[in-house]
């Protein structure tokens, strides 16, 4: 199965446009699995996010531009930039404020924890490299492979293409898992006929595909299990069908 998601089925704003990647599959959740929400985020520099609360979300900060001053309630305060990603585990509840230095393009990723009411806490990784040219990099996952690590069945990678040769997605951490593709920079085609240009995603489920993109395309790929035990009535990742 590959089921296409366009830029018509986000909604938001002109600074943010928000995906719930479950809400066209007639599945009665927003979310796909463990994947609430993702924010694509456009914001000029000057803009002040008020201190404001989280409660049971997950939320990986993945800025490709732009520098963001992060300030929160566990006395953590760091700039958030291309090369510095930041994971947010609000669990009960957390709050915290941002601050933008210079203008933001990224995206704001908000993952369904494992269980309610956690304690919070705050990880930060320094990338050694801002861009992984050509090959899938994982980031973020459940594992000890990563530092940025989730408590729930997700796992995220990236890749920079600098040419149009033919690629495939990376293996599967585990069987059955369900594979979210989102272009966050320039255009691909999925096995030549399902053509994604920026912010579009697919949905790709037991099927092997190969994929081309125009150089220089950014992508970031989610692998989720759908069907997990998660919590799923966070504040901004649960299901809002159900609110």
């Amino acid at each position: 199965m590959i089921h296409k998601l366009g830029i018509d089925k986000k909604v938001g704003n002109q600074k943010i446009c928000i995906l719930y990647p479950g809400s066209t599959l007639g599945i009665e959740d927003t979310g796909l699995g463990t994947i609430g929400r993702i924010d694509h985020a456009k914001i000029p520099s000057g803009i002040t996010i008020k201190l404001h609360p989280h409660i049971n979300d997950d939320i990986l900060s993945y800025f490709r531009k732009g520098k963001v001053k992060h300030i929160d309630s566990e006395n953590y305060t760091a700039e958030v930039t291309r090369s510095k990603l930041m994971l947010m585990k609000a669990g009960k509840i957390f709050y915290h404020e941002e601050k933008v230095l210079e203008d933001v393009e990224g995206l704001q990723i908000f993952i369904r924890p494992q269980n309610e009411d956690d304690a919070p806490q705050v990880v930060f990784q320094d990338l050694p490299e801002t861009d992984s040219y050509n090959q899938w990099r994982l980031f973020a996952s459940p594992t000890k492979e990563t530092k940025l690590k989730f408590t729930s069945e997700t796992w995220i990678y990236d890749v920079n293409r600098t040419n149009s040769d033919e690629f495939t997605l990376p293996a599967l951490p585990k069987e059955g898992l369900t594979a979210l593709l989102y272009v966050f920079q320039g255009s691909i085609a999925i096995n030549n006929n399902i053509n994604l240009v920026k912010e579009e995603s697919a949905i790709i489920k037991d099927e092997e595909i190969t994929v081309t993109a125009t150089p220089e395309t950014e992508l970031v790929l989610f692998y989720t299990n759908a069907g997990s035990d998660c919590y799923k009535g966070g504040m901004f990742s649960g299901n809002q069908f159900r609110l």
